[in-house]
């Protein structure tokens, strides 16, 4: 009798991604020792980096490649001072997806060793804990749940109890998982799969009767959902096979009742019933459900052993020509099934399974909480059920699929090194073609020439000030009627005509006209000359800039060749790396791919050596038969009248 892990392998992705959004998403609900809430001291994650936000934002689509990625290019370039933990926390977390398992207890290490809030370094090894358990590194697993100390949420921490007694039944210590899941007092879902895994527990562990009492608990509970009511069905399964071992039929089969007819452990169930009811001499009841079962597809183990049952039920109620019908038909039934699945390993030897499963079940990355939701099209897809059942096979095809994903990725790369490469080219080429143009204007600016002639407005400007001169801050209009003022006094001033009445007037009117500019420059000095020390800062920080400019250009000249060569470099070596990695890749798919298919041929091999045993079974019950009948017709002529 085998346990459920109570962290679900089939949900196993999405709980591990739950996990680290926890660890993301900080401790507002998580406790002290004392019982204490914590909120006051862990406030909730605000975004303040946009690119961490950037790499959230992928990493909420699924899409975990790019954001570890570009979380890795934003750490490099330091794009992220506010998030510092929890952007190694992400990166740590991705890291363990993907089975680096070394890199990421490094990044954890250094995460408490610099000081990482308690929550978050409690979380990080549950985490960590919870992916080394799923990839079978239960030592690691178990070292790293010893670290946590008591910063988790209660939810967090029934993860940690269901895990940590997991990890005790693994190495076989049934009462220390037996004492971990005690601690589980929550009616959660968690806590359903807790009370089923302790009752095996202390039924492995010796306590039958306290186990068997925790079984019929969760097979009696209502179950509102399909994943309940099968958890209960394999309660009930289970009471009753270890009621079958401990020779009580009775038992037996009022546990074996409760298992529903149509779910997944309807077989089993039907199979336990009927020798339930055969333990208890009852033959005739037991073909009922064996009658049932062998009816069902021949893929399934308990119908291959019901096809045996049902002719040994007849045989017991001395129907020896039923018996005899019943074993010929197993016999053909399991040479035509071993052919099917000869059928189905030569499809899977051909690829046809492997390269079916990428095409109905595409995904855009890689990444370890990918799933298999569609099945390929195989001479007998039902044969896959107990292929794809196996947690080793789903860990095997992930692997094969991302290895395909990086093989894609390095072709595309190849591609992209060879636009990059004349990108390069172009720029290089622009850059030799405009340099001469931008030199010519250079020279054409003379910095020189202009600093010469601010100097002289400076100076002309500071003269204007000390002395209070407001011609000199004239405009051009003003100018001009400052010169025709001198030539019309010069014409004044040349006549000597001073008792001329008319030539009086013109004097007097030049006077006032004289005047009136004279006192407008005056008036207007103060505000011209601060509009000039204005204008002259404007000039100053135009000179700034072109002094700027013309030393960039001067860099330019000498540093843009340099990092056109170094970028031309890092693009050889990048192609030289590309050019290394691609073969290997390729190797370790092709690796992969027959590791992959050896995993589920030899799942199929174990049902050829099944029905072979069987075929041996009915081959010796039908010889069975044959002398029965033979040593019951001499005695009969023996006994006949002479």
């Amino acid at each position: 009798m085998r346990f459920l892990p109570s962290l679900h392998r089939c949900r196993a992705g999405a709980a591990a991604l739950a996990l680290i959004l926890c660890a993301l998403c900080g401790g507002a609900a998580a406790r002290d020792a004392k019982g204490v809430a914590l909120s006051d001291t862990v406030p909730p994650l605000i975004i303040k980096d946009p690119h961490y936000g950037d790499a959230l934002f992928y990493f909420y689509q699924a899409r975990y490649f790019t954001a570890v990625t570009d979380l890795m290019v934003s750490q490099h370039f330091e794009r992220m001072p506010h998030h510092t933990d929890d952007a190694e926390i992400l990166r740590g977390g991705l890291f363990l997806s993907y089975g680096l398992h070394k890199e990421a207890g490094e990044i954890f290490a250094q995460l408490i060793e610099h000081g990482a809030p308690p929550p978050i370094r409690d979380r990080a090894w549950l985490y960590l804990a919870k992916i080394r358990y799923q990839r079978g590194l239960l030592a690691q697993s178990e070292e790293a749940i010893d670290r946590i100390t008591h910063w988790l949420t209660p939810e967090l921490e029934e993860e940690r109890i269901l895990l940590k007694a997991n990890l005790l039944m693994a190495r076989q210590d049934y009462a220390g998982a037996a004492n971990e899941l005690e601690l589980v007092r929550s009616k959660s879902s968690g806590a359903l799969y807790a009370r089923f895994n302790l009752g095996v527990a202390l039924i492995k562990g010796g306590q039958v009767d306290r186990g068997a009492a925790l079984l019929d608990e969760v097979g009696k509970a209502p179950a509102a959902t399909e994943e309940y009511r099968a958890l209960r069905d394999k309660a009930n399964l289970a009471l009753g096979f270890t009621a079958l071992q401990s020779n009580d039929p009775e038992r037996a089969r009022a546990y074996l009742e409760r298992v529903r007819l149509t779910g997944m452990l309807a077989s089993k169930a039907l199979l336990g019933f009927g020798w339930a009811a055969d333990a208890l001499k009852q033959p005739r009841i037991a073909l009922v459900p064996w009658t049932e079962l062998s009816k069902r597809t021949p893929m399934d183990a308990a119908v291959l052993e019901a096809k045996l049952a049902v002719p040994y039920a007849f045989a017991e109620v001395g129907a020896f020509g039923q018996a005899l019908d019943g074993y010929k038909n197993a016999i053909a039934v399991f040479e035509h099934e071993n052919n099917d699945l000869d059928e189905s390993i030569a499809a899977i030897r051909s690829g046809k399974l492997l390269m079916g499963l990428l095409e109905r079940n595409p995904g855009d990355e890689m990444g370890w909480f990918w799933s298999i939701t569609e099945l390929p099209e195989m001479p007998h897809g039902a044969h896959l059920a107990q292929v794809l059942a196996k947690h080793e096979f789903q860990e095997a095809f992930k692997n094969y699929r991302d290895l395909q994903f990086l093989s894609r990725n390095l072709n595309h790369w190849q591609e992209s090194l060879g636009a990059l490469r004349d990108m390069l080219e172009n720029r290089r080429r622009a850059f030799a073609e405009r340099l001469p143009t931008v030199q010519a204007q250079d020279r054409a600016l003379s910095i020189s020439d202009l600093e010469r002639r601010r100097d002289e407005v400076s100076s002309d400007l500071a003269a204007a000030e000390q002395q209070g001169d407001g011609v000199a801050l004239a405009d051009a209009r003003e100018r001009d009627l400052l010169e025709r003022f001198g030539r019309v006094r010069a014409l004044l001033e040349s006549s000597g005509a001073d008792n001329d009445e008319e030539l009086q007037l013109l004097r007097e009117r030049f006077r006032r006209v004289a005047g009136a500019l004279s006192w407008q420059l005056s008036d207007q000095f103060a505000v011209r000359l601060w509009d000039a020390k204005k204008s002259l800062k404007e000039i100053d920080a135009g000179l700034v800039d072109a002094r700027d400019r013309d030393a960039a250009l001067a860099r330019a000249q000498q540093e843009e060749p340099a990092r056109f060569d170094q970028l031309g470099t890092r693009i050889t070596e990048l192609e030289q790396r590309l050019r290394a990695m691609t073969p290997r890749v390729a190797t370790l798919m092709a690796e992969q791919q027959q590791y992959v298919q050896d995993l589920a041929v030899a799942a199929l091999e174990e049902q050829k050596e099944r029905l072979a045993s069987y075929g041996t079974q009915a081959r010796f019950a039908v010889a069975q038969i044959y002398d029965r009948a033979r040593m019951a017709k001499e005695g009969s002529n023996a006994n006949g009248p002479q």
